[in-house]
Parts: C-alpha cells; sequence; structure tokens
C-alpha cells in the first residue's frame, strides 16, 4: 500500500493547475486536516530538497497545488510564452488592479471607473487566465462579472486576496506624475517566473 504522502502527491498531480481544496484532500485520504498539513509539509520539503525534482507545493485559497519550482521558472516561462508578449500591458494591468479590488464587476462597471473601453486588455487577461467570468449580474442585460483567478494569485506571489496591498496605505511618494501607482511593480519585479 502507497503511503499518504505518495496518494497526496498522485492526487495533487491528476488536479493540475485547479489543485484540490485541502478539507476535501484531508476527506479523500480519510485524514485530519491537521494530519494532511504535515504529509502536505513532508511533501513540500521532499520535493524542494530533491535536485532532481522539478516540482515545488503550494498553498493558495486553502487549496493545495503541484507547480514548478522556481529554478525551472525561465525554462517554463520560455514554453509557455514563445508565441506570446511577456508584459502585460499598462491598460491590462490598471483593469487587473480595478478587478482585484472590486470584484466582481462587469466590464461596464471597469469602463465608467475608467473613461475608456476595456474590452480588448479584457479579453487578453481572460485568454491568459488572469481573470475569469464569474457568473452575471441581476441588471438587465445579464452582464458578465469578472473576478481574479486562484493563476492570478500564483502569479503575483499571493496566498489569497487578503494578501493585496492595502491602497490607503500607499505613501504619497508610490504615486507618479500623473497620480498612479503600480500595485504589482514589487510582486512582479521580485518573480523569476
Amino acid at each position: 500500500m502507497t503511503s499518504k504522502m505518495a496518494q497526496l502527491e498522485a492526487l495533487l498531480y491528476v488536479a493540475g493547475d485547479n489543485g484540490i481544496n485541502q478539507a476535501d484532500l484531508a476527506s479523500l485520504l480519510a485524514v485530519s486536516e491537521e494530519e494532511l498539513a504535515d504529509e502536505a509539509q513532508k511533501l513540500k520539503e521532499k520535493l524542494d530538497q530533491d535536485p532532481d525534482s522539478g516540482l515545488t507545493l503550494i498553498e493558495i485559497n486553502h487549496d493545495l497545488k503541484l507547480t514548478t519550482c522556481g529554478e525551472c521558472g525561465d525554462l517554463v516561462e520560455t514554453y509557455f510564452n514563445r508565441d506570446l508578449s511577456k508584459n502585460i500591458s499598462q491598460s491590462a494591468l490598471e483593469i487587473l488592479a480595478i478587478i482585484a479590488y472590486k470584484q466582481p464587476i462587469t466590464r461596464v462597471e471597469i469602463d465608467e471607473i475608467r473613461g475608456v473601453n476595456s474590452s480588448g486588455a479584457l479579453q487578453t487577461l481572460v485568454w491568459r487566465g488572469l481573470v475569469k467570468a464569474e457568473g452575471v449580474k441581476d441588471v438587465p442585460g445579464h452582464p458578465k462579472l469578472y473576478a481574479t483567478t486562484d493563476y492570478f494569485l500564483q502569479y503575483f506571489g499571493y496566498k489569497s486576496l487578503a494578501d493585496l496591498p492595502v491602497i490607503e496605505n500607499f505613501e504619497d511618494a508610490a504615486f507618479d506624475s500623473e497620480g498612479q501607482v503600480d500595485l504589482f511593480a514589487d510582486k512582479n519585479n521580485s518573480e523569476d517566473n
């Protein structure tokens, strides 16, 4: 019979990018959430200490998932971005910040905040997996509501939306000459992938 750690690794492997909620994992493995936390920590240490492993275990919004390790980030990024531009445009970053702080939100509401049409950049964010349509607003026309994805959290190095910087905490020096601030600059610059 395989160990609980091997079973955990197998479940996370087949779950792929979605990962699995910790409560669901505990139920599937027939262990307590404390035992799951211990097994997850052991698996993370095993993967992180093995120089021949290209994987690591991460937690995002109470979900566990296997992902590539930071040392493999450049190679994996090259693979996925061969046909993509590497950077996200300023307008897409603005939309991403609006969605992150005001989600769920419709495209029309985003347009009202920005004062310009956001449909093209919004579709780019959806295509890149940073934003998703999450239901519809109960108003005439039933416009789609947009929210950030778990990949958004992973991309910027957050565990949950609660980790986003509090807008009120930004000092005046953080704003540029046009009164704008890049909410993701520190996280994005510190990430290798």
